[in-house]
């Protein structure tokens, strides 16, 4: 089963770049292609301009106003008509449950950070921005995540990225006949480990958030755990967290392993954060024992697979 994630068009080899060119990724256009359905978009063919086209950038007009104007013709300017367009886009894709949405970077609509601003006389301003179309997206979903192409060429920033994909498509498939109490509590409870490893003071007070829903309108307090949810799994997941989470995964087996057992396990556990060796390591011999004496509430945490192992993002962790 697929789920939906935006993109743009260019990274996906669409040639609408001003140049008639594109900015294929080859993760997402082969290793990330077959788990979703993208959904292109280019800003600039949004609004009309044509393939090929003059370039454009953002330019400081001073007073905090950043413009988006072409390079060689300043006059030419599409800041409100492209904002008027992201704004629109943005509401249309809010309704369409996406996952995630990757970005094409330094693009002046498009990058999420980074992005250059230009002074009148063509140089290099000193404030670097955020594409208008991304702005757009960030502020109207901001459960969403959101990564840029280039970005993805770096293991822990694409595997935390995948992750939040997988996690969100999990929790719109919890709701999917009806946001109910049981199936947030449910959720909540199969992403603890997750949320230990990623900030442990988000973990203690979505705990708080959690134990009052009795109190919220089921809808309203979805929308908020959502928000809340998303945003501390975005927070990265340190080596340190994740060894204390693998010691309190350990302490699940502490009746089960004999001696050997167990300082094979405690061994890994410490050359993982020593740094030599990868977090599968442990994962692996965990999961080795999970299998060998069950255990109902860790077989159901998203920590142990958080996406499908064919991805094989947990290799460089």
């Amino acid at each position: 089963m697929s789920f939906p994630v935006g993109v743009s068009a260019c990274v996906i080899g669409e040639k609408v770049r001003f140049d008639s060119g594109h900015k294929r990724s080859p993760f997402v256009s082969k290793e990330l292609a077959p788990y979703v359905d993208f959904v292109p978009v280019c800003p600039e063919v949004g609004i009309g301009l044509p393939v090929p086209r003059p370039a454009i950038r953002l330019v400081d007009k001073g007073d905090l106003s950043v413009r988006l104007v072409e390079t060689k013709d300043q006059q030419k300017d599409y800041t409100e008509k492209m904002t008027a367009f992201s704004e629109q886009k943005a509401e249309e894709l809010a309704h369409q449950s996406l996952r995630g949405y990757i970005v094409c970077a330094k693009s002046p609509t498009c990058g999420m950070e980074r992005v250059k601003v230009y002074r009148e006389n063509g140089y290099a301003s000193d404030i670097s921005g955020v594409g208008l179309y991304t702005q757009a997206l960030m502020a109207r979903m901001p459960w969403l995540p959101v990564e840029e192409d280039g970005r993805l060429n770096d293991p822990i920033l694409k595997e935390n990225f995948v992750f939040r994909l997988f996690a969100l498509d999990d929790l719109y498939q919890s709701v999917e006949q009806g946001v109910t109490k049981k199936a947030l509590v449910d959720f909540h409870s199969r992403y603890k480990l997750v949320l230990m490893a990623h900030s442990p003071e988000k973990y203690r007070e979505l705990g708080r958030f959690m134990a009052n829903i009795g109190h919220y309108d089921l809808d309203r307090f979805f929308e908020q755990y959502r928000t809340a949810f998303m945003q501390a799994i975005a927070i990265r997941a340190t080596r340190k967290k994740h060894t204390n989470v693998l010691m309190h995964l350990q302490g699940y087996f502490k009746n089960n392993l004999d001696k050997s057992q167990k300082a094979e396990l405690a061994n890994l556990i410490h050359a993982y954060r020593q740094g030599t060796m990868p977090l599968l390591a442990p994962l692996t011999l965990i999961s080795h024992h999970l299998h060998n004496h069950p255990d109902a509430y860790l077989a159901n945490q998203a920590y142990l697979k958080p996406y499908p192992d064919a991805l094989r993002l947990r290799y460089g962790l």
